[in-house]
């Protein structure tokens, strides 16, 4: 029992959600008789569920990914693990099989918001007894609970979006040199545009157009309204692996990853499309614009900077339109700013 409290404490010591998963992988993989731990992820491509290995034991570590679920190889139909699907579909909090001779498989689901995106999978080579399964729900359900109370420390109250806070950190992790080709997952709508240009990542600051006037003249509530409504646009105008946060007002930031440019502009154009053609109750139209650039080079305030620079540019000339940072550069509508060390020189 202490190695397993000693587990808990280090579990709960994590302040990342991966680092965390890890963790409760590693406490149960030290229990007896266990002889695989996986965490998997459960997604929907096409609306058809799906589910794929997210972290893994591999040559005696803990293996995570952070590539994209959909173009995820090792990614098999739900159905494929009927155990599972039927525990989901009922909302159970485990299901057990036996997938072969000396093969017993546990499955987890971790439930949030009355949904599964994450399960943790035990196998051993034995029957699991009661008490063990006790042991395990146990261990589940702290992570569980871990799990929440981080989700909330990270998300915006009104929209559910990541908030700034976590920005820094997401865009370390997310924004490291992309290696994937394009057959490994464009944007989502990717047409196959031309593939010779470098696959890269990108950030974008979108703001609302007019959002004072809206509640000056519809009120905070329907500003409100205004507001979940553009961060659910923005939720499915873009993958499970970008990022996407709310800054504080009417300002939302988007870390895109792993496509070229031509995409980049197809997929936040599309965005803008689907804001203006959204009929929004009581106020109607709404619109927003929409800056981007490049995040290979410079620190986060200065890609930061340089998206608001592309923004401003756009919401000073008509609004409702994208503008790409590097265009207004090469076009002598933007100066660069000069950056030395933390002290930005104009």
């Amino acid at each position: 029992m202490k190695p397993i409290l000693q587990n808990l404490v280090e579990m709960t010591g994590h302040r990342d959600h991966l680092r965390l998963e890890v963790s409760v992988l590693s406490t149960l993989q030290k229990l007896s008789n266990i002889t695989e731990v996986r965490a998997l992820e459960l997604f929907s491509d096409n609306g058809k569920p799906h589910v794929r290995p997210r972290t893994w034991l591999q040559d005696g570590a803990l293996v995570p990914t952070d590539s994209d679920a959909a173009s995820d190889p090792h990614r098999e139909p739900l159905h494929n693990y009927p155990a599972l699907c039927k525990c989901v579909d009922n909302h159970d909090i485990r299901a057990t099989a036996s997938t072969s001779k000396g093969r017993y498989t546990l499955w987890l689901p971790v439930w949030m918001h009355d949904k599964v995106t994450t399960c943790l999978e035990i196998t051993q080579s034995r029957p699991f007894s009661a008490h063990k399964l006790d042991v395990i729900q146990g261990i589940s359900l702290v992570y569980q609970n871990y799990q929440s109370l981080l989700d909330y420390s990270e998300r915006d109250a009104l929209t559910g979006l990541f908030n700034r806070k976590t920005f820094d950190e997401q865009f370390s992790r997310h924004t490291a040199p992309a290696v994937a080709l394009r057959a490994q997952g464009g944007a989502a709508g990717d047409d196959g545009a031309a593939c010779c240009e470098p696959i890269e990542q990108w950030l974008a600051v979108v703001d609302i157009d007019h959002f004072k006037q809206v509640n000056d003249r519809f009120g905070h509530l329907y500003g409100d309204e205004v507001l979940i409504l553009v961060a659910n646009i923005l939720r499915n105008s873009f993958r499970s692996h970008d990022r996407i946060f709310r800054f504080g007002g009417e300002e939302f930031v988007v870390l895109l990853r792993s496509t070229d440019l031509s995409t980049a502009h197809k997929v936040f154009n599309r965005f803008r499309l689907a804001v203006q053609e959204y009929p929004f109750p009581q106020v109607g139209q709404v619109t927003v614009s929409v800056g981007f650039v490049s995040t290979s080079k410079g620190s986060p305030v200065e890609i930061l900077g340089q998206a608001d620079q592309a923004l401003y540019h756009a919401k000073e000339n008509g609004r409702n339109q994208v503008c790409f940072y590097d265009d207004l550069i090469a076009s002598g509508h933007l100066t660069a700013k000069v950056a030395n060390d933390d002290v930005e020189l104009f």
